[in-house]
């Protein structure tokens, strides 16, 4: 089975990340977020870490505000867990493709709906 250790790093920093998030991070900023995806640079150096939130805009802003105060310590403390060389800078970017799937979807139920009038 082949496979390139930037992804095999960045499944397990999806679940320390997860685990840390559940147990270990207080921030009231950070709403109930889903971590969807990490992807990690070859050289291991940048690990973009992807998530949705459930709720609205604020809800957004919010948690990206305390994920992006908390990177510090959640780094140190991947650092502890992982036993890496050199533990990623972590970048957190809000993943909309669960809207935009549920854009397409939306769109697909309003053209059967408009073709199944027209019979």
């Amino acid at each position: 089975m082949d496979f390139k250790r930037a992804d095999k790093v960045g499944e397990l920093i999806q679940e320390e990340l997860s685990a840390l998030l559940l147990r270990r991070i207080k921030d009231p900023r950070i709403g109930f977020i889903t971590l969807t995806r990490v992807r990690v640079t070859d050289d291991l150096k940048i690990a973009r870490v992807f998530y949705s939130v459930i709720g609205g805009e604020q809800e957004k802003k919010n948690s990206q505000e305390g994920l992006d105060s908390a990177t510090g310590f959640i780094r140190r403390e991947l650092g502890r867990r992982l036993r890496l060389r050199y533990t990623p800078e972590l970048i957190f970017a809000f993943d909309d493709s669960l809207e935009y799937g549920d854009h397409i979807e939306q769109l697909i139920r309003e053209i059967k709906e408009d073709t199944r009038s027209d019979d």
